[in-house]
């Protein structure tokens, strides 16, 4: 990546094996590297932040040690947009979200939030992750750039769980996107009958009884 740039070649290998230290999970080289002077924020060559790249390899010893560097910038995002919040929200990983949380990482972002891809998670994680970001006052209603929200997420991806609280939480089941789909129509495509049921639910109360002003 960095020899077009007509970067020497040492730093060129410093760099190549910095990335692999990073896809391996080898937490001693990438400390030796950085004690060597490599920027914590230093991207792959597709993009990626370190922290980013190392969540999405599941480097979890890598990942555990960047998320504890000053100089790491937290809201750093791949080119799809996603940052180190998000994919830790969607992967499970409690403890980084937890750290990550407590360094300041915002919970709140135009588009896609954490909140989206806690909701979409499938873990055991997926739960006390949700739940800790809105205690972290994520906004339950956030909208992603079609206009899809949380709720819909889960109800289509996620676990029954997630659907339950974001329900508990006050999330609104009356909401469409920009296709005119609600929640229930996620979960009536997720097969889920239970979910479903649970939506329809929740839906039928907040339609106003007949004959009530």
């Amino acid at each position: 990546m960095l020899a077009g740039w007509g970067i020497p070649a040492h730093a060129q290998r410093a760099y190549d094996r910095y990335i692999t230290a990073i896809i391996r999970d080898d937490v001693s080289t990438v400390i030796e590297l950085q004690l060597r002077g490599l920027d914590v924020n230093t991207p792959d060559p597709d993009l990626n932040p370190p922290l980013v790249l190392a969540l999405q390899r599941d480097a979890l010893a890598v990942a555990r040690h960047l998320v504890t560097q000053h100089d790491l910038n937290l809201e750093a995002t791949n080119p799809a947009g996603e940052n180190a919040l998000m994919i830790a929200a969607l992967r499970g990983h409690l403890d980084i979200v937890q750290q990550l949380l407590a360094r300041g990482a915002q919970v709140n972002r135009p588009g896609w939030t954490p909140l989206h891809y806690a909701a979409t998670g499938k873990t055991e994680q997926a739960l006390p992750i949700t739940r800790l970001l809105l205690e972290h006052h994520a906004y339950i209603d956030a909208e992603s750039p079609n206009g899809s929200t949380p709720l819909m997420m889960a109800a289509l991806y996620g676990t029954s769980g997630v659907v339950e609280l974001l329900l508990a939480e006050g999330a609104d089941v009356t909401l469409r996107n920009q296709q005119g789909l609600t929640a229930l129509d996620f979960a009536q495509r997720s097969g889920r009958e239970h979910v479903v049921q649970r939506i329809a639910a929740a839906l039928r109360a907040t339609m106003r009884p007949r004959g009530e002003w």
